[in-house]
């Protein structure tokens, strides 16, 4: 395990960045693929929309439900041996969805199970790199994140190809071995210490409840590694709560909430865009066209936007970088359903491609200016696994809403007002503790000058207030009665 004071903002950490990447293209692209075979799974199956939707929706919702548990392993067991069980449990779901007989049946193999395979590796892998990097952090966000709009942009085409050429089923055998790849993902993932990682032992060491004997032991291992002995319940509760004290942060409780609204919006849209752009007319190789465009042009997202919020002008202003982003992908899904035609639809995948890899990009980044980086695994478990409910809902509830209306409107302009009102929120939360503090600090300039509030020839009165002393000292002097004396 290397010891560094501080991230290293280079060197392994490239490879760090590397193995990310292969992360993302082998959970996030490949989920996103699974979407390709949505008219595939209808037809074979007779089933409608909203039953049939419910496959992309366990994917996404045990990907994002079990990220915690993935945080869980890789502080406490290691963040290799994580995504490489992950990877072989993802592949071992592929490969069973394969020889699927029923929706039931894939719901639980390519649901469940290759979700939690995806769920031990994603949150673990986006957290290592922001172990390593702190400047260049946005960059090493953009590049690794970026692997979802390549993976989308190369796979979207071969599926629809591996579908013609074997049918579904050997379509997700390949698949299958394709995802294998996150076990060398995982083996790049080398430990690194850091100081701040062990600021708590020195705390927990001065608790009147740990023997002076145990104390000796404690103070040559970190209290969280995962080979210590935990003698007593106080010390593991006391290290639970350590982990995880950032749920009672304002910022982090409003940025969760906003989480929610936004996950809620995205998701339909990926499992909805080719079966909406077939409905309308567009043949099949130019609907999966679609989702390579949507994934190229996200890779650009995520590497202009790093690479622009960690420019000085930009860096301090990242929050409202992301709003942006995310309120401009809900104003392409309310403006969705009058395009309807593949001219139309072209300019709206770049679009909404672009913002979409912004905003994924700087989910980490926010998380780690509001937590902290030691912090940073365990709040980055709980930001995934908010997305879970409503990945979990948005697809079926688009789905049952298609099945009424007979049309795809009332479900794009609900994803689109739900991403509007994420970004709304977090706008107004800004606004409001910009407000407060601008209120602080006048009230602090008042407090802080010293004023002459009484003067008359005969009297003075001074009175000095200082923020960093509780008491006000008064002086009243007689000028007649001290000439005298």
């Amino acid at each position: 395990r290397a010891r560094h004071s501080g991230p290293p903002d280079g060197g392994w950490g490239w490879m760090i960045v590397a193995g990310c990447f292969l992360v993302t293209i082998c959970t996030r692209a490949v989920t996103r693929c699974i979407s390709i075979f949505f008219v595939e799974f209808q037809a074979y199956f007779g089933q409608d929309y909203a039953r049939t939707a419910w496959i992309h929706s366990i994917v996404d919702c045990a990907t994002m439900l079990c990220a915690p548990l993935g945080s869980l392993i890789s502080n406490h067991v290691s963040c290799q041996a994580g995504i490489m069980l992950g990877g072989l449990l993802a592949s071992t779901g592929l490969i069973l969805s394969s020889f699927a007989t029923s929706l039931e049946h894939l719901y639980l193999s390519l649901g469940v199970l290759t979700g939690l395979g995806f769920a031990l590796c994603y949150s673990p892998a986006i957290a290592m790199v922001g172990k390593y990097f702190n400047e260049r952090k946005a960059l090493a966000y953009g590049i690794a994140m970026s692997g979802s709009g390549i993976g989308t942009f190369i796979l979207a085409p071969v599926v629809q190809l591996l579908i013609e050429q074997f049918s579904w089923r050997g379509a997700l055998l390949i698949l299958g071995g394709f995802v294998l790849n996150l076990c060398v993902c995982g083996a790049l993932m080398r430990p690194i210490a850091l100081k701040e990682d062990h600021k708590t032992a020195p705390e927990f060491l001065e608790q009147d409840y740990v023997p002076k004997a145990k104390k000796q032991d404690l103070k040559r291992m970190s209290i969280c590694s995962p080979v210590i002995k935990v003698w007593s319940r106080e010390c593991l509760c006391y290290c639970s709560w350590k982990e995880y004290d950032f749920l009672l942060m304002p910022g982090f409780m409003v940025l969760a909430v906003s989480v929610l609204f936004m996950a809620y919006g995205c998701s339909p849209l990926f499992v909805y865009l080719v079966p909406y752009a077939l409905s309308v007319g567009v043949s099949h190789h130019q609907a999966a066209f679609l989702m390579s465009i949507l994934g190229v042009i996200d890779i650009i997202g995520n590497i202009t936007f790093g690479w622009l919020t960690d420019r000085r002008c930009l860096k301090k202003h990242r929050h409202f970088c992301y709003l942006f982003a995310v309120g401009m992908d809900g104003l392409c899904c309310l403006l969705l359903p009058v395009l309807q035609n593949f001219p139309l639809l072209v300019p709206f995948s770049f679009t909404f491609g672009y913002f979409d890899g912004a905003y994924v990009t700087l989910i980490p980044v926010m998380t780690a200016d509001v937590v902290g980086t030691s912090s940073l695994s365990s709040a980055l478990g709980i930001v995934y696994f908010l997305h879970a409910i409503p990945y979990l809902v948005s697809p079926p509830v688009a789905g049952w809403l298609v099945d009424t209306t007979g049309s795809y409107t009332a479900s794009f302009l609900l994803c689109g007002f739900s991403m509007i009102c994420s970004s709304t929120l977090l706008c107004f939360a800004r606004l409001a503790k910009k407000i407060k503090r601008t209120h602080l600090q006048s009230l602090t300039n008042d407090m802080s000058t010293k004023q002459h509030i009484w003067t008359n020839g005969a009297i003075a009165y001074s009175v000095t207030a200082e923020l960093d002393q509780k008491d006000i000292e008064f002086l009243a002097v007689d000028t007649n009665s001290y000439s005298n004396r």
